[in-house]
């Protein structure tokens, strides 16, 4: 069975193949400036007076696309100009206003927009990037079966864990490989070797967690879902030491709590793949309420008002 890293791409090969709209990859969402764009070649960014026309132009295309808000409030989502508010003064044949993002008849005229609160939010470039590029992280790609392997230039366990951890941690956010694919088995790998240095770095990982998170990519969640699973059960009191970050957290949980995949009757085929986020979300909170502590289930429920105790009284 692939792990992790490798279940992402082959979900995105198989998405690409299904849509058939261009509309699914790390390339599109390049263009949108949902992802960092990266330098134009190995050797750095073309001066502007030398840089190719098709190279100019798709740079003007994507500093464009970045332009339109994609975040923050219903003021901002619908501002003047924007792609929102474009969409709201649209004016039907017979003279009657289409509000909000895209016009129902059902809706009142001049209804608010969306609050736009799952939307996902554009991905900054991470420091896991910057320092692969530089050669300073001892890792490379073990070519070989499906999703390949990482081949560390050095002994796991001899690793200085609060410098490296964090940096993977950080690179959670990638969907774009190589990055993507080594920071994930990158993470596993450090997470399975790690025991007893896991303990004291927990603090500096809330900050690439949280960050993580906040973009709201259902991608991006589920990978860091996963991995907060993994990281409370690779040893004793992580869970309890995470139990005063939960603030920082759960917030994302209780926005995505109830974004389940609702099939009616059929069969959901992909379960294995582990890309329900709702119940993903329901599986980590059962986590650390069992590995939290007597504190951790008063804590979840102060952040998540509907979540009940898995533990029976």
């Amino acid at each position: 069975m692939p792990g992790p890293a490798a279940t992402l791409m082959i979900e995105e090969e198989l998405q690409k193949m299904i849509k058939k709209n261009g509309k699914v990859g790390y390339k599109f969402e390049k263009s949108q400036g949902l992802l960092p764009q990266g330098e134009h070649s190995v050797f750095g960014n073309f001066p502007p007076d030398y840089m190719p026309h098709p190279l100019r132009h798709k740079l003007a295309m994507s500093k464009k696309s970045r332009s339109l808000p994609r975040i923050g409030s219903a003021p901002s989502l619908g501002s003047p100009g924007s792609k929102m508010s474009m969409v709201s003064s649209m004016s039907s044949s017979d003279g009657f206003k289409k509000s909000g993002f895209s016009w129902n008849p059902h809706l009142p005229p001049d209804s608010p927009p969306r609050a736009g609160a799952v939307i996902k939010r554009p991905v900054a470039s991470t420091q896991f990037r910057i320092f692969y590029d530089r050669g300073d992280l001892p890792i490379a790609v073990m070519h070989g079966s499906v999703g390949g392997k990482i081949a560390w230039k050095v002994d796991v366990k001899s690793l200085d864990y609060a410098h490296y951890l964090p940096i993977f941690f950080d690179g959670l956010r990638e969907k774009e490989d190589p990055y993507r694919f080594l920071a994930v088995t990158g993470a596993y790998d450090l997470m399975e070797n790690g025991g007893s240095k896991l303990l004291p770095v927990v603090p500096q990982l809330i900050i690439p967690v949280k960050t993580a998170l906040n973009t709201r990519d259902p991608e991006i969640v589920c990978t860091m879902l996963k991995i907060l699973q993994k990281l409370v059960l690779s040893g004793d009191m992580i869970g309890e030491a995470l139990v005063p970050y939960y603030r920082q957290i759960l917030p994302i949980f209780n926005l995505f709590k109830n974004h389940n995949l609702n099939i009616g009757d059929a069969i959901d085929y992909s379960q294995r793949k582990r890309l329900n986020l709702g119940q993903l979300i329901d599986e980590t909170l059962e986590i650390f309420e069992l590995n939290g502590g007597e504190d951790a289930f008063i804590n979840i429920k102060y952040m998540i008002p509907v979540y009940e105790s898995c533990i029976k009284a």
